[in-house]
């Protein structure tokens, strides 16, 4: 049983997979919810106006507690990849497969922050005070701060991958033993197993576990970028 992403597609040889369409569809979603909730804002909020304000209000005062009053510029890419992550770890719940389950996209993901990290880093700080950094406590440690950078985007994609990954697969055995077992039983043509007994799979692995590492991935980026500036 393969669990990787399947090839829907080829443009100009190019391979389009089931992550490609689905972080698609995580978009289109977004940008026309952010279109829809972003438009005829009015003095006195009502309807979605309110629901649009607490949220952007919450990230803002997440943003302020975690790195501080002078980082808030950071809420709208905190807030972008925490609705990102969120509708990704969440899409199994639709019975598709969530474009974090590849390791492709976490590391991407990841990559960016990382990107971030060194940028501000060095612009805050000044790019020689930054790479002086990598030579503390001693210069001969130079190889080792180096490692541990680079080890940051690796361990941060993997862990988020693979919770993700980890929760398909065991879902897609459940399930699958779910179909033997009835067949056993002379229930094959009635799914009543797999109708009831992987809710309670489902409410831990996809929104549980989902929700959970979507917060771990934008809190351990909002607090690497921050020790990097401070």
């Amino acid at each position: 049983m393969e669990f990787g992403p399947k090839v829907i597609f080829e443009i100009g040889g190019i391979p389009v997979t089931e992550t490609v369409i689905n972080t698609w569809i995580i978009m289109l979603v977004l940008t026309v919810l952010a279109m829809i909730g972003g438009s005829a804002f009015k003095k006195i909020p009502r309807g979605r106006q309110n629901v649009v304000e607490v949220i952007v209000d919450a990230i803002n005062k997440l943003t302020i507690q975690t790195m501080g009053e002078d980082k808030k510029f950071f809420a709208s890419y905190m807030g972008t990849l925490f609705l990102f992550l969120l509708c990704a770890n969440l899409l199994g719940l639709l019975g598709l497969r969530p474009p974090t389950a590849d390791v492709n996209t976490t590391f991407a993901l990841s990559t960016l922050t990382f990107i971030l990290i060194h940028f501000y880093g060095a612009k805050r700080k000044g790019t020689g005070t930054y790479l002086k950094g990598f030579l503390e406590p001693f210069p001969l440690l130079l190889p080792m701060n180096i490692i541990s950078e680079l080890a940051f985007p690796v361990s941060l994609s993997f862990r988020l991958f693979g919770n993700i990954v980890g929760g398909l697969i065991i879902m897609s055995l459940l399930y699958g033993s779910l179909i033997g077992l009835s067949s056993m039983v002379g229930l094959g043509a009635f799914p009543i197993l797999q109708a009831g007994i992987p809710l309670v799979f489902h409410l831990y692995f996809d929104i549980f576990s989902g929700v959970l590492h979507t917060f771990i991935f934008m809190m351990l980026s909002m607090v690497f970028i921050s020790i990097a500036m401070d």
